[in-house]
């Protein structure tokens, strides 16, 4: 099982393809080890982080979660319901495991041991994370080109960032209101 793990999250940073194309990585438990990932991957971000300020590690796991369902439910609306091609078949379950697994390059952020390093860190990864979703993406969803799939991912990510600081906004209105 180990051994399964660490090879879903070192080819997925390797940025390889047949990761999403091979149907045995898809079987019953990716969506336990995607939720893993994804756990990780809250957790290295906010170990990242807490080199700078102090942030709760707990709470980043849970958000990472929420995160993950978010990205894959939008990600499943937007490339499978609106945007399909001819091949597209993918379910739910997984674009789910693939969204998690794509999330592996975010367990880098546990190297980030000193607060000079911690803002390169996360926007490297962040971006080599937006670098596999696009693999992800173009290979569960079965897109011919990797713009297709990079304009899936940047409308999944510009729709999350629009209602995050629409929520931001609203609590800081409410907040200044009382």
């Amino acid at each position: 099982m180990f051994n399964l793990i660490f090879n879903i999250i070192f080819r997925s940073i390797k940025l390889d393809k047949t990761l999403y194309r091979n149907n045995k990585n898809f079987g019953e438990p990716a969506v336990y080890i995607a939720g893993l990932i994804m756990i990780l991957d809250g957790i290295a971000g906010a170990f990242a982080a807490s080199t700078i300020i102090k942030t709760n590690i707990a709470l980043s796991g849970l958000t990472a979660l929420f995160t993950w369902f978010i990205w894959s439910i939008i990600i499943y609306i937007i490339g499978v319901k609106i945007f399909p091609e001819k091949n597209t078949k993918a379910n739910f379950r997984k674009i789910l495991s693939a969204v998690g697994f794509a999330h592996s390059p975010g367990l880098l952020r546990f190297f980030a041991f000193s607060p000079e390093i911690v803002i390169p860190l996360i926007f490297i990864t962040q971006f080599w994370i937006f670098a596999s979703l696009v693999v992800a993406v173009r290979e569960i969803l079965t897109y011919k080109s990797n713009f297709k799939s990079a304009g899936v991912v940047l409308i999944t990510f510009l729709i999350i960032a629009f209602v995050s600081i629409s929520l931001v906004i609203t609590r800081l209105t409410a907040l200044s209101i009382n």
